[in-house]
């Protein structure tokens, strides 16, 4: 690990509300990863930017009588707003759309150009007669040539995550009608020469998922296509050539470069060199599994085509899509939770500790179910986190006047309990450098689990030998996981501080310092009260009837 990073994670289209699906697989696990790698001591930034770009938004910017840039800037302010609420901490939230970005995915091409890996053709592409314009994308729906799925988009199968050459049985997905086939010219990127040299890059980088090498690996085996990198409509980052200034590039082609032209921008802003820091940092970029595809081949076949002038992920946190009760989540079908309306109902740190702990470092699907929601926060959040700490805080209030007590002669079950403490940040470490995010949250949870049933054992309320040793060990672990926490949940995590009574924000601490006996004897703890509130059947119940077909 080195000791710069920048993380970014999948750019939320500016096209609507951020919901849970969004949050789970992406922006959720890139930010715990940042918070922890700045309580490490690394120096971190995690950016993003809202996707401004595509057919969608302008047909959406008409409808509602506005401009494309008054429209996307409402989605980027409102998208902002809503994962700061989730408790999301972006350093930097920019936009594809922004001066810098648009200046930087031009130079990206113009390089690409005369280097040779760009090249005109003309292509035949689907025209809707009905609705007089080329149907580029997410506008054209048919089935898969690889899979046979149907109803998939014609830039990329939600089943399989390839990205068909041409989609079988076309239809426009604006009025349903069959498209015709019209002549256009178009900018196409040599992906193809780019298999042996991906081919190696995904085969020496040892911190990519192997389980995704290794269908990526397949798919440059089975043969790469040339990659078609400019759309004919009005709204996106124009080509800059003359004879081609009304074409604008696929979104794809400039959504990705804004990591790096966000990147830059931000750090050169405060005074760093962006593009050495980015060249001598960790980059992380988290996605989820349906566009692999677009990060494992066309970003870093980008980068390699300007000569790696900056330098390729050295991580890919990919991670499975979210379902709702078990079905698939749906905004045209009300099969779905808005990020803003679930924290109407429930603290952040609710929906960030349950979406932690059903999510595997894999690309295994993850479920939203209330039952499994409302179990886990009253029985892990409340029944064991809370209880402790609460027990262990309030019992130091009620028989000691809030003062952690001399210590007398340690047992072996208090040398077990301070070994936990000592070993604790080193275990979780390991564990959150390999991405195991919901392991290292579980291991907390057993730590909460051991000091509960520590407590209960050593019957401090007895008043009898080594009472004092089980009150200031208690209330040290209690420290040690305000600190574990923050990542996770960072909300709850400085209650707990602020309850020990320690000075500062808890994120003023390092890593390694979970590990310590911080609390020592004479502290003053703060004032005591519950962490959480519990969850009530019936509220879910009555969350349950608000998804499905709208009356």
């Amino acid at each position: 690990m080195k000791n710069k990073a920048i993380i970014t994670s999948a750019l939320p289209y500016a096209n609507g509300e951020i919901h849970l699906g969004h949050v789970a697989s992406t922006y959720l696990p890139a930010d715990v990863t940042t918070r922890f790698l700045k309580l490490n001591g690394v120096e971190a930034y995690y950016v993003c930017a809202s996707d401004d770009f595509g057919t969608p938004i302008l047909i959406q910017s008409e409808k509602e009588g506005k401009t494309p840039s008054e429209y996307v800037a409402y989605w980027n302010k409102r998208d902002y707003d809503d994962f700061t609420s989730f408790g999301i901490d972006f350093d930097f939230f920019y936009k594809t759309s922004s001066s810098e970005n648009i200046a930087f995915v031009q130079d990206v091409f113009n390089k690409l150009n005369a280097a040779g890996h760009v090249y005109e053709k003309e292509i035949i592409q689907f025209y809707c007669n009905n609705d007089k314009k080329f149907l580029p994308d997410r506008y054209v729906k048919g089935t898969c040539p690889y899979c046979k799925a149907i109803d998939q988009y014609s830039d990329l199968c939600e089943s399989c995550g390839r990205v068909p050459e041409e989609i079988s049985d076309p239809k426009c997905s604006i009025c349903g009608q069959i498209p015709t086939k019209e002549r256009t010219t178009h900018f196409f990127f040599k992906l193809k020469n780019f298999g042996d040299s991906l081919y190696k890059w995904l085969d020496e980088n040892e911190n990519l998922q192997k389980d995704v090498k290794k269908y990526v690996q397949n798919w440059i085996k089975s043969g790469l296509i040339d990659w078609d990198i400019t759309r004919d409509i009005s709204w996106g980052v124009h080509v800059p050539l003359e004879k081609y200034k009304d074409k604008v590039f696929y979104g794809w082609f400039d959504n990705h470069l804004a990591y790096i032209s966000t990147a830059i921008k931000f750090l050169n802003d405060k005074g760093i060199n962006g593009k050495d820091f980015w060249n001598s940092a960790d980059i992380y970029h988290f996605i989820g599994k349906d566009i692999v595809y677009h990060h494992y081949l066309f970003l870093p076949a980008m980068r390699l085509g300007i000569n790696s002038e900056y330098k390729l992920p050295d991580y890919i946190p990919t991670r499975g899509h979210l379902t709702l009760q078990s079905k698939k989540i749906s905004k045209s079908r009300n099969w779905y939770i808005g990020l803003k309306q679930f924290l109407e109902y429930y603290p952040a740190d609710y929906l960030r500790y349950y979406l932690v702990a059903i999510n595997p470092y894999s690309q295994d699907d993850l479920n939203f179910d209330w039952n499994e929601f409302t179990n886990r926060i009253n029985s892990e959040l409340i029944g064991n986190l809370g209880n402790f700490v609460n027990r262990a805080l309030g019992f130091t209030k009620k028989a000691f006047d809030g003062v952690i007590p001399e210590t007398e002669k340690y047992d072996d079950k208090d040398m077990e309990a301070e070994n936990k403490i000592k070993t604790l940040s080193t275990e979780l470490g390991i564990l959150m450098e390999q991405n195991h995010l919901d392991r290292a949250l579980k291991k907390i949870m057993e730590f909460s689990s051991f000091f509960n049933q520590y407590f209960q054992h050593k019957e401090p309320w007895k008043k009898e030998s080594g009472t004092t040793n089980c009150v200031f060990l208690s209330v040290n672990a209690a420290r040690s996981m305000a600190i574990a926490l923050f990542p996770f949940i960072p909300e709850s995590s400085q209650k707990i501080w602020d309850q020990i009574g320690l000075d500062g924000r808890v994120n003023q601490n390092t890593w390694s310092s979970i590990s310590d006996i911080g609390v020592k004897s004479g502290h003053v703890l703060g004032k005591v009260s519950p962490l959480f509130v519990k969850v009530e059947d019936e509220d879910i119940a009555k969350y349950k009837k608000q998804l499905g077909p709208v009356e």
